[in-house]
Protein backbone atom coordinates (compact mmCIF):
# COMPACT_ATOMS: atom_id res chain seq x y z
CA UNK A 1 0.00 0.00 0.00
CA UNK A 2 1.45 3.28 -0.69
CA UNK A 3 1.00 5.53 2.00
CA UNK A 4 -1.30 8.37 2.19
CA UNK A 5 -0.32 12.28 0.89
CA UNK A 6 0.50 14.59 3.75
CA UNK A 7 -1.33 17.72 3.53
CA UNK A 8 -0.07 20.33 3.26
CA UNK A 9 -1.52 22.34 5.99
CA UNK A 10 0.14 21.38 9.43
CA UNK A 11 -0.72 22.93 12.76
CA UNK A 12 1.55 25.49 14.09
CA UNK A 13 2.28 24.15 17.50
CA UNK A 14 5.16 25.91 20.01
CA UNK A 15 5.95 28.54 17.85
CA UNK A 16 4.69 32.41 17.69
CA UNK A 17 4.48 34.77 19.84
CA UNK A 18 3.02 32.84 23.30
CA UNK A 19 5.95 31.57 24.78
CA UNK A 20 6.08 33.79 27.71
CA UNK A 21 4.52 32.21 30.65
CA UNK A 22 1.66 34.41 31.40
CA UNK A 23 0.86 35.28 27.63
CA UNK A 24 -1.74 34.15 24.99
CA UNK A 25 -2.07 35.69 21.50
CA UNK A 26 -5.37 37.62 20.93
CA UNK A 27 -8.05 35.77 18.47
CA UNK A 28 -8.91 38.89 17.30
CA UNK A 29 -5.43 40.82 16.06
CA UNK A 30 -2.85 38.50 16.93
CA UNK A 31 -1.19 40.52 19.59
CA UNK A 32 0.71 38.99 22.99
CA UNK A 33 -1.70 39.74 25.81
CA UNK A 34 -1.37 39.66 29.66
CA UNK A 35 -3.98 39.41 32.31
CA UNK A 36 -4.94 42.29 34.24
CA UNK A 37 -5.57 39.89 37.64
CA UNK A 38 -9.44 40.29 36.86
CA UNK A 39 -10.81 38.33 34.30
CA UNK A 40 -14.28 40.45 34.04
CA UNK A 41 -11.95 42.98 33.64
CA UNK A 42 -10.22 41.20 30.59
CA UNK A 43 -13.41 40.35 29.01
CA UNK A 44 -14.42 44.39 28.91
CA UNK A 45 -10.88 44.93 26.84
CA UNK A 46 -10.50 42.23 24.23
CA UNK A 47 -9.25 39.51 26.02
CA UNK A 48 -6.56 41.25 28.53
CA UNK A 49 -3.77 43.41 28.36
CA UNK A 50 -1.80 43.59 25.18
CA UNK A 51 2.05 43.70 25.80
CA UNK A 52 3.28 47.08 24.72
CA UNK A 53 0.30 49.11 25.75
CA UNK A 54 -0.97 51.18 28.50
CA UNK A 55 -4.03 51.56 30.70
CA UNK A 56 -5.07 54.32 32.15
CA UNK A 57 -7.60 53.66 35.55
CA UNK A 58 -9.32 56.81 36.28
CA UNK A 59 -9.58 56.84 40.05
CA UNK A 60 -12.68 57.09 42.15
CA UNK A 61 -13.55 59.97 44.18
CA UNK A 62 -12.26 58.56 47.81
CA UNK A 63 -9.60 56.75 45.63
CA UNK A 64 -10.62 53.27 47.51
CA UNK A 65 -11.06 51.08 44.67
CA UNK A 66 -8.71 51.77 41.76
CA UNK A 67 -5.96 50.79 44.04
CA UNK A 68 -7.34 47.35 43.89
CA UNK A 69 -7.03 46.92 40.52
CA UNK A 70 -3.31 47.66 40.85
CA UNK A 71 -2.86 45.57 43.51
CA UNK A 72 -4.33 42.53 41.56
CA UNK A 73 -2.35 43.47 37.72
CA UNK A 74 0.91 43.11 40.35
CA UNK A 75 -0.09 40.07 41.62
CA UNK A 76 -0.90 38.20 38.39
CA UNK A 77 2.90 39.50 37.70
CA UNK A 78 3.91 37.76 40.99
CA UNK A 79 2.06 34.42 39.96
CA UNK A 80 3.36 34.72 36.52
CA UNK A 81 6.94 35.41 37.34
CA UNK A 82 7.29 38.58 35.37
CA UNK A 83 8.92 41.53 36.75
CA UNK A 84 7.71 44.21 38.66
CA UNK A 85 8.41 47.94 38.84
CA UNK A 86 6.12 50.31 40.83
CA UNK A 87 6.45 53.80 41.20
CA UNK A 88 4.57 55.90 43.77
CA UNK A 89 4.74 58.82 45.67
CA UNK A 90 2.60 58.49 48.53
CA UNK A 91 2.94 55.14 49.89
CA UNK A 92 5.87 53.27 49.59
CA UNK A 93 6.36 50.62 46.94
CA UNK A 94 7.36 47.72 49.72
CA UNK A 95 4.71 47.85 51.82
CA UNK A 96 2.35 47.85 48.47
CA UNK A 97 3.52 45.24 47.51
CA UNK A 98 3.25 43.17 50.38
CA UNK A 99 -0.22 43.74 50.52
CA UNK A 100 -1.26 41.92 47.49
CA UNK A 101 -3.92 39.19 47.51
CA UNK A 102 -3.14 35.75 47.89
CA UNK A 103 -3.82 33.42 44.85
CA UNK A 104 -6.38 30.86 45.03
CA UNK A 105 -5.16 27.32 44.70
CA UNK A 106 -7.65 24.86 42.02
CA UNK A 107 -9.00 22.67 44.42
CA UNK A 108 -9.86 25.22 47.41
CA UNK A 109 -11.73 27.77 44.22
CA UNK A 110 -13.11 24.76 42.56
CA UNK A 111 -15.07 24.03 46.01
CA UNK A 112 -15.87 27.83 46.23
CA UNK A 113 -17.15 28.01 42.86
CA UNK A 114 -19.45 25.22 42.92
CA UNK A 115 -21.26 26.85 46.04
CA UNK A 116 -21.28 30.32 44.46
CA UNK A 117 -22.45 28.65 40.79
CA UNK A 118 -25.07 26.53 42.81
CA UNK A 119 -26.31 29.48 45.43
CA UNK A 120 -26.41 31.57 41.97
CA UNK A 121 -28.72 28.76 39.75
CA UNK A 122 -31.34 29.04 43.41
CA UNK A 123 -31.37 32.62 42.43
CA UNK A 124 -32.08 33.12 39.11
CA UNK A 125 -34.70 30.39 39.67
CA UNK A 126 -36.36 31.97 42.12
CA UNK A 127 -36.43 35.95 40.56
CA UNK A 128 -37.95 37.33 37.49
CA UNK A 129 -35.66 39.46 35.39
CA UNK A 130 -37.49 42.05 33.41
CA UNK A 131 -37.72 41.08 29.81
CA UNK A 132 -35.03 44.10 28.42
CA UNK A 133 -32.30 42.32 29.90
CA UNK A 134 -32.99 38.68 28.86
CA UNK A 135 -31.59 39.32 25.43
CA UNK A 136 -28.40 41.32 27.04
CA UNK A 137 -24.70 39.70 26.24
CA UNK A 138 -23.83 37.85 29.86
CA UNK A 139 -20.71 39.16 31.20
CA UNK A 140 -19.47 36.94 33.62
CA UNK A 141 -20.78 36.85 37.66
CA UNK A 142 -17.97 34.38 38.66
CA UNK A 143 -14.84 33.32 37.69
CA UNK A 144 -15.81 30.25 36.16
CA UNK A 145 -18.01 32.15 33.28
CA UNK A 146 -14.93 32.71 31.04
CA UNK A 147 -11.63 30.85 29.84
CA UNK A 148 -9.10 30.03 32.53
CA UNK A 149 -6.98 32.81 31.42
CA UNK A 150 -5.29 34.61 34.78
CA UNK A 151 -5.54 33.45 38.31
CA UNK A 152 -8.08 34.52 41.28
CA UNK A 153 -7.18 36.02 44.15
CA UNK A 154 -8.66 36.50 47.88
CA UNK A 155 -8.31 39.82 49.07
CA UNK A 156 -8.56 39.10 52.32
CA UNK A 157 -5.31 37.37 53.16
CA UNK A 158 -2.09 38.56 51.84
CA UNK A 159 0.70 37.07 49.30
CA UNK A 160 3.27 35.43 50.98
CA UNK A 161 6.47 36.25 51.20
CA UNK A 162 8.12 33.36 49.54
CA UNK A 163 6.08 34.30 46.45
CA UNK A 164 7.79 37.65 46.23
CA UNK A 165 10.83 36.65 46.63
CA UNK A 166 10.66 34.59 43.57
CA UNK A 167 10.02 37.61 41.40
CA UNK A 168 12.22 40.67 40.53
CA UNK A 169 10.95 43.85 41.73
CA UNK A 170 11.95 47.46 40.82
CA UNK A 171 10.69 50.37 42.85
CA UNK A 172 10.63 53.91 42.43
CA UNK A 173 9.37 55.97 45.77
CA UNK A 174 9.58 59.70 45.26
CA UNK A 175 10.25 61.14 48.89
CA UNK A 176 13.58 58.79 48.42
CA UNK A 177 14.35 60.17 45.29
CA UNK A 178 17.09 62.98 44.74
CA UNK A 179 15.45 64.86 42.04
CA UNK A 180 13.54 68.91 42.22
CA UNK A 181 10.04 69.31 41.21
CA UNK A 182 10.80 69.76 37.51
CA UNK A 183 12.61 66.58 36.95
CA UNK A 184 9.92 64.51 38.72
CA UNK A 185 8.63 62.40 35.79
CA UNK A 186 12.63 62.78 34.14
CA UNK A 187 13.62 60.61 36.70
CA UNK A 188 10.64 58.14 36.73
CA UNK A 189 11.22 57.66 33.01
CA UNK A 190 15.07 57.36 32.97
CA UNK A 191 14.65 54.39 36.14
CA UNK A 192 11.97 52.88 33.70
CA UNK A 193 14.52 53.19 30.40
CA UNK A 194 17.07 51.78 32.81
CA UNK A 195 15.14 48.76 33.83
CA UNK A 196 14.08 48.02 30.32
CA UNK A 197 17.57 48.32 28.40
CA UNK A 198 19.47 46.62 31.67
CA UNK A 199 17.16 43.67 32.01
CA UNK A 200 16.79 42.18 28.85
CA UNK A 201 12.89 44.00 27.90
CA UNK A 202 13.92 45.81 24.96
CA UNK A 203 12.44 44.87 21.49
CA UNK A 204 14.76 46.58 19.19
CA UNK A 205 17.86 44.34 20.04
CA UNK A 206 18.23 40.42 20.49
CA UNK A 207 17.50 38.74 23.62
CA UNK A 208 20.31 37.41 25.43
CA UNK A 209 17.88 35.35 28.00
CA UNK A 210 14.57 33.76 27.96
CA UNK A 211 12.09 36.93 27.39
CA UNK A 212 9.75 37.77 30.06
CA UNK A 213 7.07 40.63 30.95
CA UNK A 214 7.88 43.56 32.54
CA UNK A 215 5.14 45.26 34.48
CA UNK A 216 5.05 48.83 34.91
CA UNK A 217 2.56 50.27 38.15
CA UNK A 218 2.44 54.16 38.45
CA UNK A 219 -0.11 54.79 41.10
CA UNK A 220 -1.87 58.54 40.91
CA UNK A 221 0.35 59.92 38.74
CA UNK A 222 -0.72 63.48 37.79
CA UNK A 223 -1.85 64.17 42.17
CA UNK A 224 -0.15 67.21 43.95
CA UNK A 225 1.99 64.38 45.46
CA UNK A 226 4.11 64.46 42.44
CA UNK A 227 4.81 68.08 42.04
CA UNK A 228 2.25 68.19 39.31
CA UNK A 229 -0.63 70.99 39.30
CA UNK A 230 -2.40 70.19 37.05
CA UNK A 231 -5.35 68.93 39.72
CA UNK A 232 -4.44 71.77 41.90
CA UNK A 233 -5.30 75.14 39.46
CA UNK A 234 -6.65 76.41 36.94
CA UNK A 235 -3.86 77.57 34.92
CA UNK A 236 -1.00 74.89 35.91
CA UNK A 237 2.43 75.95 35.51
CA UNK A 238 3.93 72.58 34.70
CA UNK A 239 0.79 72.21 31.60
CA UNK A 240 2.49 69.55 29.55
CA UNK A 241 4.79 67.75 32.04
CA UNK A 242 2.39 65.15 31.86
CA UNK A 243 1.56 64.68 28.34
CA UNK A 244 4.92 64.43 27.74
CA UNK A 245 5.70 61.83 30.46
CA UNK A 246 3.11 59.83 28.91
CA UNK A 247 4.13 60.75 25.49
CA UNK A 248 7.95 58.91 26.03
CA UNK A 249 6.54 56.35 28.19
CA UNK A 250 3.77 55.15 25.56
CA UNK A 251 7.23 55.01 22.84
CA UNK A 252 8.92 52.93 25.18
CA UNK A 253 6.02 50.53 25.95
CA UNK A 254 6.31 49.82 22.21
CA UNK A 255 9.75 48.77 21.56
CA UNK A 256 9.52 46.75 24.75
CA UNK A 257 8.11 43.40 26.05
CA UNK A 258 6.28 45.80 28.80
CA UNK A 259 2.72 46.57 29.94
CA UNK A 260 2.01 49.72 32.06
CA UNK A 261 -1.29 50.41 34.26
CA UNK A 262 -1.40 53.37 35.78
CA UNK A 263 -4.11 55.44 38.20
CA UNK A 264 -4.88 59.01 37.66
CA UNK A 265 -6.88 61.32 39.77
CA UNK A 266 -8.73 62.45 36.57
CA UNK A 267 -11.82 63.96 38.96
CA UNK A 268 -9.34 66.34 40.53
CA UNK A 269 -7.55 67.75 37.04
CA UNK A 270 -9.10 71.23 36.43
CA UNK A 271 -8.66 71.27 32.23
CA UNK A 272 -11.21 69.59 30.32
CA UNK A 273 -8.05 69.50 27.46
CA UNK A 274 -5.12 68.13 29.71
CA UNK A 275 -7.91 65.29 30.72
CA UNK A 276 -8.67 64.77 26.82
CA UNK A 277 -5.12 64.81 26.07
CA UNK A 278 -3.95 62.05 28.65
CA UNK A 279 -7.01 59.97 27.21
CA UNK A 280 -5.74 60.06 23.77
CA UNK A 281 -2.43 58.97 25.05
CA UNK A 282 -3.51 56.10 26.42
CA UNK A 283 -4.15 52.57 24.76
CA UNK A 284 -6.99 51.51 27.37
CA UNK A 285 -9.13 54.07 29.48
CA UNK A 286 -11.30 52.82 31.96
CA UNK A 287 -12.65 54.54 35.15
CA UNK A 288 -14.03 54.26 38.30
CA UNK A 289 -17.35 56.08 39.80
CA UNK A 290 -18.07 54.75 43.41
CA UNK A 291 -21.51 55.64 45.39
CA UNK A 292 -20.06 56.77 48.75
CA UNK A 293 -20.89 60.08 49.23
CA UNK A 294 -23.47 60.34 46.92
CA UNK A 295 -27.63 59.71 46.93
CA UNK A 296 -26.99 56.01 45.18
CA UNK A 297 -25.11 55.15 47.97
CA UNK A 298 -28.67 55.29 50.21
CA UNK A 299 -30.66 54.16 47.04
CA UNK A 300 -32.14 50.57 47.58
CA UNK A 301 -31.78 49.85 43.75
CA UNK A 302 -27.90 50.23 43.51
CA UNK A 303 -27.34 47.96 47.29
CA UNK A 304 -25.93 44.99 45.45
CA UNK A 305 -23.37 47.60 43.93
CA UNK A 306 -19.91 49.88 45.24
CA UNK A 307 -20.01 51.62 41.81
CA UNK A 308 -20.18 52.05 38.20
CA UNK A 309 -17.14 50.76 35.89
CA UNK A 310 -17.12 52.88 32.59
CA UNK A 311 -14.90 52.10 29.68
CA UNK A 312 -13.85 55.51 28.29
CA UNK A 313 -11.45 53.92 25.61
CA UNK A 314 -10.69 50.68 24.08
CA UNK A 315 -7.30 49.60 22.19
CA UNK A 316 -7.19 49.82 18.27
CA UNK A 317 -4.20 47.26 17.67
CA UNK A 318 -3.22 45.94 14.32
CA UNK A 319 -6.95 46.97 13.05
CA UNK A 320 -9.18 49.58 12.32
CA UNK A 321 -11.77 48.92 14.42
CA UNK A 322 -11.28 48.74 18.48
CA UNK A 323 -13.03 45.89 20.05
CA UNK A 324 -15.94 47.52 21.79
CA UNK A 325 -17.93 45.95 24.29
CA UNK A 326 -21.89 45.51 23.61
CA UNK A 327 -22.76 45.98 27.28
CA UNK A 328 -22.92 49.60 28.37
CA UNK A 329 -24.31 49.69 31.69
CA UNK A 330 -21.53 48.16 34.59
CA UNK A 331 -21.51 48.46 37.56
CA UNK A 332 -18.46 46.84 40.40
CA UNK A 333 -19.06 44.76 43.00
CA UNK A 334 -16.10 44.41 46.45
CA UNK A 335 -17.11 41.26 48.13
CA UNK A 336 -14.65 39.81 51.47
CA UNK A 337 -12.77 37.89 48.67
CA UNK A 338 -13.16 39.64 45.37
CA UNK A 339 -13.83 42.28 43.12
CA UNK A 340 -15.58 41.53 40.12
CA UNK A 341 -17.25 43.86 37.46
CA UNK A 342 -20.69 42.84 36.38
CA UNK A 343 -24.10 44.15 34.09
CA UNK A 344 -25.72 46.58 36.06
CA UNK A 345 -28.81 45.11 36.16
CA UNK A 346 -31.66 47.23 38.37
CA UNK A 347 -34.41 45.11 39.63
CA UNK A 348 -37.61 45.87 37.49
CA UNK A 349 -40.96 47.03 38.78
CA UNK A 350 -43.57 45.63 37.09
CA UNK A 351 -46.35 45.08 39.53
CA UNK A 352 -49.02 46.95 40.79
CA UNK A 353 -47.78 47.04 44.26
CA UNK A 354 -44.49 49.13 44.76
CA UNK A 355 -42.32 49.15 47.43
CA UNK A 356 -41.27 52.71 48.36
CA UNK A 357 -38.68 53.42 51.02
CA UNK A 358 -40.37 56.40 52.83
CA UNK A 359 -43.51 58.84 52.56
CA UNK A 360 -41.19 61.32 50.86
CA UNK A 361 -40.98 59.19 47.82
CA UNK A 362 -44.63 58.55 47.56
CA UNK A 363 -45.24 62.27 47.76
CA UNK A 364 -42.70 63.05 44.60
CA UNK A 365 -44.18 60.23 42.97
CA UNK A 366 -47.68 62.17 43.27
CA UNK A 367 -46.60 65.01 42.24
CA UNK A 368 -45.34 63.69 39.02
CA UNK A 369 -48.41 62.22 38.26
CA UNK A 370 -50.19 64.64 39.15
CA UNK A 371 -47.80 66.81 36.73
CA UNK A 372 -48.67 64.07 33.97
CA UNK A 373 -51.95 64.47 34.00
CA UNK A 374 -51.71 68.39 33.67
CA UNK A 375 -49.39 68.02 30.47
CA UNK A 376 -51.79 65.09 28.98
CA UNK A 377 -53.47 68.20 26.79
CA UNK A 378 -50.49 68.92 25.51
CA UNK A 379 -49.45 65.25 24.68
CA UNK A 380 -46.80 64.61 27.20
CA UNK A 381 -47.05 62.04 29.39
CA UNK A 382 -45.22 60.78 32.40
CA UNK A 383 -45.02 56.69 32.81
CA UNK A 384 -44.01 55.00 35.63
CA UNK A 385 -42.16 51.70 35.09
Amino acid sequence: MQPAAASSFRRKVGGGLAVIPGTRASVRNGQLLVSSGVASLDSLIGGGLAVGTLLLIEEDKYNMYSNLLLKYFLAEGVVCHHDLFVASAEEDPSIILQELPMPLLDDFHKNNLDKEEKTTGELQKSMKIAWRYQNLPKLEVTPAACSRFGHYYDLSKSMSSELLQAVRCHTFFLPTECCSTADVYTSLLQSIFKVIQQEGFDGSCPQKKNKNILRIVLQSLGSGLWGDDICCSDHPQHLHSLTRFLHVLRGLLRMSLSVCVLSLPAHLIQSKAVRSRVRNLSDTVVGLESFIGSERETNPLYKDYQGLFHVHQSPRLNSLLCDVSGTKDLAFKLKRKQLTIECLHLPPDVSDRVSRSSKQDLSECSKVLSAGRADLTTGRTHLDF
